[in-house]
């Protein structure tokens, strides 16, 4: 039984619908990733669930109870912002303590929890440092913090890790969920970047235009893509306009489909193709670009497409790249690890 449950949220700005039939299910101790590009509703939608957003429909239920109606203060959600929010005059320890004062919870309590919430995210020994000497790293735990104090049901993060370079950014991806896998809260994280995603989360929902495009765990999202957009929009994937013989791609009759004669479009990851250069199936090409990234060579081939083939070889010691303007054959090495798309580019 999920958790939370937003059912069928919709939300308009005026003339602009922002969101658009929204339904996501999280399980309690998990994390739920809100996937998207900028302006596809995703914030908006945990706004929705923090309470600082009123739906025009739906449904906001979290353990059994329609919290649909209540107030933010009232939902036992932890809120950590993208730009962390941080009181330049307040030292570590009264950041931190700030929401148990607007709660008027004692002062030995208070103190107590906000030595546990630093603890929890290793800034013991700051609790009097103010943030302008912290580093972005560090802001980032005091934010949180400041969510844990309150003891929250949920925890909601609005891309809480834009600020930081990439180096700090992942080891904080990592620690955040080594944290909420040991406190067992149910999370939602909202970000742009699908790496982020693939590393933090449980379950991704991809968002565009305001609804809810695909729903489930990143490899199934990564393996099997119902759109061309997700297909894009997570990992790399070369989308291809294919014909369709006898139920077998004309281009590629190893990968069989069953479907009826006619166009259709494929969605194959740049590691699972082959390129060879003598006689066989596939899709003729020339090479066009070629990386060589140490255990693997990336390899552009222009086969006629408005995008170029991309693939990703495995190299040998010793073994240059193909020459660019070689001649090749490009096929599938897993006909399995291929996915069908409609002619229009929705999944089937």
């Amino acid at each position: 039984m999920s958790h939370i449950r937003l059912d069928s949220i919709t939300k308009s700005f005026g003339a602009t619908r922002v969101l658009d039939g929204c339904t996501v299910e999280v399980e309690k101790g998990s994390v739920t990733t809100l996937l998207g590009p900028s302006g596809c509703g995703k914030t908006t939608l945990l706004r929705t669930l923090a309470g600082f957003v009123e739906p025009d429909a739906g449904r906001v239920v979290v353990g059994g109870r329609d919290i649909t109606d209540l107030p933010p203060n009232r939902r036992q959600v932890g809120y950590v912002f993208q730009s962390y929010a941080l009181f330049p005059h307040l030292d570590v320890a009264g950041n931190v303590a700030y929401g148990l004062k607007v709660r008027r919870v004692g002062r030995a309590e208070t103190e107590a929890r906000v030595r546990r919430a630093l603890d929890l995210v290793s800034l013991g020994g700051l609790a009097d440092r103010y943030p302008a000497r912290l580093s972005g790293g560090q802001q980032q735990r005091v934010a949180i913090a400041r969510a844990m104090v309150l003891e929250p049901e949920v925890l909601l993060l609005d891309e809480p890790f834009n600020a930081l370079d990439a180096k700090l950014r992942l080891s904080m991806q990592v620690e955040l969920r080594k944290l909420i896998e040991r406190l067992e809260i149910t999370s939602i994280f909202v970000t742009h970047d699908q790496q982020e995603a693939m590393t933090l989360s449980d379950r991704v929902a991809v968002m565009r235009g305001g609804r809810i495009e695909q729903a489930g765990t990143p490899l199934e999202i990564y393996d099997r893509p119902r759109t061309e957009f997700v297909a894009s929009f997570i990992g790399r994937a070369n989308v291809l306009a294919v014909d369709i013989r006898d139920g077998r791609v004309a281009q590629d009759p190893a990968i069989v489909c069953g479907r009826p004669d006619g166009a259709a479009k494929l969605v194959v990851r740049p590691e699972n193709l082959v390129v060879q250069t003598g006689p066989g199936p596939g899709w003729e090409g020339k090479v066009a670009f070629a990386t060589p990234q140490g255990a693997t060579i990336e390899y552009e081939i222009a086969i006629g497409a408005a995008e170029p083939l991309r693939v990703v070889a495995q190299r040998r010691v010793g073994e240059p790249p193909l020459a660019i303007g070689a001649s090749v054959r490009v096929r599938a090495s897993d006909p399995a690890a291929c996915v069908m798309l409609d002619g229009d580019g929705d999944g089937g």
